[in-house]
């Protein structure tokens, strides 16, 4: 695949962050999906919040597997460390990057079909050793690349944009998360810029796995009347848990709206979706209570976005194995390796 670097203008009286970087530092290739993809939005809000961040760019892990979602890498952070994994392998990748090196920051870019098909295990036990990286999957109900089918998070009842109904029950990434003991869970929407800025930033300043789940339409494939993934739906039914936005390839649709309340987007092609922010007094230290929630904002067709679970005591997967502060790829050949005697003295604790 070609990529395409965007070009780079220095313009006088450009804001910098705090090492001194454009924004435009943050930027990578030019995008080859489809024009008005969520998944762009999410590339934006990604750039916006490293940026706010001052992630160091050789600090940065960006790491992917197969689908329409895992391109999205390529498009930010072009100084970045990147590696596209096999589908559905990211978090295995993750694991070991971020256990040879502590100290890089790790971003996980998946999507439906890469985490919840193919990649399930995988997902779960990257929540199960709380992987400190933000794990973000953009999430549109269909395979985009292989021409709209229903995936693991396509909802019984929905429609294709061939008018197939979807008859099977589908996986939700935040409450099996919050199941399954994920220690931060949160979910946005694509066209909402200023929530999804905010839950990156946070999602990757929590030390252990933070999930972020981003609904994400697909303008080609799952973006008409009956899909319950589609701008319109999502903009009808979304709840605001605690605190959406989308910049199509027509005029740009946002929703402006408090924490608590409903609110009712009509999209371009004239469906409509409902989202709902959360109360300030929700409680995301409960994982029952939280789960309870879903429940209900499921049964009213709502999708509630913000921080939907949190739990900064979990210990993560470095705590959990007990390994060196110092990483692996700082230390020199006799502190990784510490002889023939170390080896004699393990084997005989472990008969």
């Amino acid at each position: 695949m070609t990529y395409i670097t965007k070009p780079k203008i220095d313009l006088p009286g450009q804001e910098r962050n705090a090492l001194g970087l454009l924004q435009r530092d943050y930027e990578g290739s030019l995008s080859t999906l489809c024009a008005g993809c969520g998944h762009d939005s999410i590339t934006a809000a990604l750039v916006q919040a490293l940026w706010e961040l001052a992630i160091p760019p050789e600090k940065l892990i960006k790491l992917s597997g197969i689908g329409c979602s895992s391109k999205t890498p390529a498009y930010f952070v072009r100084g970045a460390h990147g590696f596209n994994s096999v589908h559905g392998r990211m978090p295995s990748v993750a694991a070991g990057a971020h256990a040879g090196n502590r100290g890089l920051v790790c971003v996980g870019v998946s999507g439906d079909g890469d985490s919840l098909s193919i990649g399930f295990g995988q997902f779960g036990h990257a929540l199960r050793r709380n992987l400190n990286m933000l794990y973000l999957i953009e999430n549109n109900g269909v395979y985009g690349l292989t021409k709209g089918q229903f995936s693991a998070s396509a909802d019984p009842g929905s429609k294709a944009k061939r008018g197939e109904v979807n008859q099977m029950q589908s996986i939700n990434p935040v409450t099996t998360a919050i199941a399954m003991g994920a220690s931060f869970v949160g979910r946005s929407f694509s066209g909402d810029r200023t929530q999804l800025v905010s839950l990156i930033k946070a999602g990757i300043r929590h030390p252990g796995c933070a999930l972020l789940d981003v609904i994400s339409p697909c303008v080609t494939f799952n973006d008409h009347e009956g899909s319950t993934k589609s701008y319109a739906y999502t903009r009808e039914h979304m709840h605001r848990a605690m605190e959406v936005g989308f910049v199509p390839p027509k005029t740009e649709i946002t929703a402006d709206y408090g924490d608590s309340e409903t609110t009712r987007v009509t999209l371009h092609d004239g469906s409509t979706i409902v989202l709902t922010k959360t109360d300030p007094n929700y409680d995301t230290a409960s994982r029952s209570s939280a789960l309870r929630y879903l429940e209900q904002t499921r049964s009213r067709e709502e999708i509630p976005t913000g921080l939907l679970f949190l739990d900064e005591d979990l210990p993560d997967m470095h705590a959990i194995a007990r390994t060196a502060e110092k990483p692996l790829v700082d230390m020199d050949y006799e502190e990784l390796n510490p002889g023939n005697e170390a080896l004699q003295k393990l084997q005989r604790s472990m008969r």
